[in-house]
């Protein structure tokens, strides 16, 4: 375990790379039925894939939001007193 504790942005990280694992999973399981020959899923299974893009805009807001705060935090410790 580590002791630093969490980011400002650490939890949207943690969500949105389980948000696109889940979208990662389903688009894997609308693309089979293409390779095996049997009926294409409905519509909504090929939205569920969207989520892969989703998870991945989360994941880069949770980064920049740890990236803003790490500057700020640098840029406050520098400022002279």
């Amino acid at each position: 375990m580590s002791d630093n504790p969490s980011g400002p942005g650490d939890r949207l990280v943690q969500v949105g790379a389980i948000v696109f694992f889940v979208g990662a999973v389903a688009t894997l399981v609308t693309v089979a039925p293409l390779f095996l020959g049997s009926d294409p899923f409905p519509s909504i299974a090929y939205a569920v894939c969207m989520l892969m893009g989703v998870g991945f805009v989360i994941a880069g807001v949770g980064v920049l939001r740890s990236a803003t705060a790490q500057r700020r935090a640098a840029g406050e410790a520098a400022r002279p007193r």
